[in-house]
């Protein structure tokens, strides 16, 4: 493609390092999309005719079959997606082919392709998430009332409902659903026309071809428009902070499938057995979920510091921009697809959740709001008497709602017997009405305003 300038082959070390069609060719589709814009682009403007437009598109259209039939042959000494496609038109409609590249560089196309190819992975990252979301919603909604133990530090807190826990996931998924959103908005400027980094002398219209491709405008500086990837970059900060979000959500799942919670149980579909211990029901699919965001964070990084030190424009370190990506991309769908099935498929031991939840004093607050609400006690002296009859039903041995009377009044005489309609976890989760809160009322109007917005958008 440079035989002009250049009389000798290259080694095949050259080779072998800069070849890129093992991967790009992933962007063969988006790659046919832009050339044929431009080229109808071209012929509007009076630069090719419009029977070599004609004849390239055709051309390019066969050659879209080809590779969707899977009988295109991928040449390495073509290096790149970009020159398989020309040198295959060039063969199917002779010299034509040869005026596609007219006022357009590879720095331009490349960019134009990879920001489709994001697009197209953001349009379908969205609505598998969606799905995740809708999962956790019916599972949620037939949880609203099962108590389990919330947790800070590990340690049990307060009684809490399983359907509160799953909806906290539902939120911050829809966060991540608008970082994804956001970061399509912002990728959705088109570099195609921005040529090598310069513009080009052609009287080509930009706004033609970025409205053909669906983008919202052109990119307004050449320059910016060849030598940028932050669109990149911001897709994999905001597939690391799902994946992270999925990860968390696996964690507790291996925990809740553990002998010691038995908060869950998966079936078949999303376990596996172990090769010595017959009785053993992994929650393999959990874990392989956990340890992805190994691979989308470090891909963020991989293209972070790849561009952190490149002058403007274009560099070829930058054709080390795919390959993370492609990777993240396959990982962040695996995952999410993975957390899908395993919503699906869990089925809430509640029973066992309610034990839990009894275990480590877990409404010693509620003694506590009692004295504030009944008696006007001040709440740092109602949490030091709550704190003593902890220490009580401690050295008891029983928990706080088998304290006898006598033993609660030795330490704080007001007490008296309404006490005990606040100290079991069931009480305790459903006084907690405030917005936002575990009351299994509260939980089901969540799930009911959580399920109208996500079916909205199929209206």
């Amino acid at each position: 493609m440079w035989g002009g300038r250049f009389q000798g082959g290259s080694s095949d070390i050259m080779s072998e390092i800069n070849v890129s069609i093992g991967f790009d060719k992933r962007l063969a589709t988006q790659d046919i999309k832009g050339s044929k814009a431009h080229v109808r682009m071209l012929a509007a403007q009076g630069v090719v005719s419009d029977a070599d437009a004609e004849a390239i598109c055709r051309g390019l259209e066969q050659i879209l079959a080809e590779i969707e039939a899977g009988t295109f042959e991928f040449q390495t000494d073509l290096e790149d997606i970009h020159m398989n496609v020309e040198s295959r038109l060039s063969e199917i409609i002779g010299q034509p082919a040869g005026r596609l590249h007219t006022a357009r560089s590879r720095n331009d196309q490349v960019a134009t392709d990879f920001r489709l190819w994001l697009r197209d992975e953001i349009d379908a990252v969205l609505p598998a998430i969606k799905d995740l979301q809708l999962a956790l919603i019916d599972q949620a909604e037939r949880a609203a009332d099962f108590v389990m133990p919330g947790f800070t530090h590990l340690q049990n807190a307060q009684p809490i409902t399983f359907g509160h826990h799953l909806m906290a996931y539902v939120e911050m998924f829809e966060r991540d659903r608008d970082r994804f959103r956001d970061c399509r908005r912002r990728l959705n400027e088109s570099p195609l026309g921005a040529a090598a980094l310069a513009g080009t002398p052609y009287p080509i219209n930009r706004e033609q071809t970025a409205k053909e491709l669906g983008f919202d405008r052109p990119a307004a500086n050449s320059m910016d428009a060849v030598a940028s990837r932050d669109f990149a970059l911001e897709f994999l900060g905001a597939a690391s902070i799902h994946a992270m979000h999925l990860s968390r959500l696996a964690d507790e799942i291996v925990l809740w499938m553990s002998a010691q919670f038995r908060f869950i149980k998966l079936s078949d579909a999303f376990t596996t057995g172990s090769s010595i211990m017959p009785q053993k029901r992994n929650p393999d699919a959990a874990e392989l979920v956990r340890a992805k965001i190994g691979r989308i964070a470090g891909a963020f990084q991989s293209l972070l510091i790849m561009m952190k030190g490149l002058p403007l424009t274009y560099s070829k370190d930058m054709q080390e921009d795919k390959e993370p990506v492609f990777q993240a991309v396959d990982a962040l769908m695996l995952s999410i697809a993975a957390m899908s099935g395993m919503a699906k498929d869990l089925v809430p031991q509640k029973e066992n959740m309610l034990a839990a939840a009894k275990l480590g004093f877990t409404t010693a607050t509620d003694l506590a709001d009692w004295l504030v609400q009944n008696h006007g006690k001040p709440f740092r002296e109602a949490h030091h008497i709550a704190g003593s009859l902890v220490s009580e039903a401690e050295a008891k041995g029983c928990g706080l709602e088998d304290l006898p009377l006598e033993t609660m009044r030795a330490v704080a005489p007001e007490i008296n017997e309404s006490i005990y309609k606040v100290l079991s976890v069931e009480a305790s989760a459903a006084a907690r009405k405030s917005y936002g809160g575990t009351a299994p009322e509260r939980v089901r109007q969540a799930v009911a305003t959580a399920r109208s917005r996500l079916l909205a958008e199929e209206a």
